[in-house]
């Protein structure tokens, strides 16, 4: 079993996360220590035995896991706050257990990137999940450049010490305008969320922000595609030798313009060059 931890208000814990806390064979945890502080703010005893799953030993422990799970035995996977797999420790369990065709359930609960773009105010119907930044500038750089074009709004992890930097530099490379929220402390006593611009966002955190802290980016807006012009380069194909109709699929692909439109804006300039 997956299951989701509360980010800051233990309240968040679900009735399904204390029984299997009381009932697991195993409980694997990211940090032991906070594992158990959890289990006695809800006035819980671990009935199983705890065994440590953090990042360096996540692939070590992986194949005992699943030789347990195999043999009858029932795992929960907790992570230090939010969701198992999601830039934590857990992917590597739930593919093993897929490849040998064993169960794998999730107590939902608590995450922090649908809490942040819950709260963000900017466009959830559709959006991508970006896991931490890159640390080095340059590839930070290369990183935000992916989602000059993307039309999803984006949500991010980042470290405090590298929130302003990372801000500037999407300022730079998104631009100052594009809409963004940031999001510290969630569900905790010192919970905050910034929105504003990107040029706006990374002025603020320049005077220092700690936490723990998920960025919101607003997706880019489509260009209006001007029709003329893929018109022009439609007739371009077509005195190449294309035949109209296949000129227009083809300047139109990826650019949110109708095949119709530009056919019959071509059609309209040589109505107009026979008159």
């Amino acid at each position: 079993m997956l299951a989701a931890t509360p980010m800051g208000q233990v309240d968040d814990a679900s009735p399904r996360l204390r029984s299997a806390l009381r009932t697991a064979d195993i409980v694997a945890a990211e940090d032991t220590r906070r594992t158990r502080a959890l289990a006695s703010a809800l006035g819980v005893e671990i009935g199983g035995r705890v065994v440590s799953y953090y990042d360096q030993v996540e692939a070590a422990r992986t194949p005992g896991l699943v030789s347990a799970i195999a043999g009858g035995e029932t795992v929960l996977l907790v992570t230090d706050a939010g969701m198992p797999s999601v830039s934590d420790p857990g992917y590597r369990i739930v593919v093993a257990c897929a490849e040998a065709g064993l169960p794998v359930t999730v107590l939902p609960g608590p995450s922090a990137v649908t809490t942040a773009l819950a709260v963000s105010a900017l466009p959830s119907e559709r959006f991508c999940f970006e896991g931490f930044a890159p640390r080095k500038p340059g590839a930070r750089a290369e990183w935000l450049r992916e989602l000059l074009h993307q039309p999803r709004t984006a949500v991010f992890f980042e470290s405090p010490h590298r929130i302003a930097d990372t801000l500037a530099a999407a300022a730079e490379i998104l631009g100052a305008d594009r809409r963004a929220a940031v999001c510290r402390e969630m569900t905790k006593t010192y919970e905050e969320v910034r929105r504003g611009g990107l040029a706006e966002l990374a002025d603020w955190a320049a005077g220092g922000v700690r936490g723990e802290i998920t960025v919101v980016i607003a997706g880019a807006v489509a260009a209006e595609p001007d029709i003329d012009e893929l018109a022009d380069r439609a007739e371009a194909l077509v005195a190449d030798g294309m035949r109209l109709k296949d000129a227009c699929a083809e300047v139109t692909q990826g650019s949110g313009a109708s095949r119709r439109d530009v056919y019959q804006s071509v059609l309209d300039r040589r109505r107009a060059d026979q008159q």
